[in-house]
């Protein structure tokens, strides 16, 4: 085997292991925790989306009673 080969299989393999923590072997790999993690800040986002909206309704209402009773 050449020095060239060795050095061929030698990247090749650390390809493969580095393939094998990305996409995991029977676990959950780095990139399903990467897509687990942005599943969950765009929940949160979502969320946070929803908050501001019942806020922003709630504001409303307590200006629109604050007019109200002063006239």
């Amino acid at each position: 085997m050449t020095e060239f080969e060795s050095q061929v299989l030698t990247d090749l393999s650390a390809l493969k292991s580095q393939m094998h923590a990305l996409l995991g072997v029977g676990q959950p790999g780095r990139l399903s925790q990467l897509e687990e993690r942005v599943d969950r800040h765009e929940r949160t986002v979502q969320r946070m989306k929803g908050v501001g909206g019942v806020l922003s309704v709630a504001l409303t209402v307590v200006h629109f009673a604050m007019d109200t009773l002063r006239k």
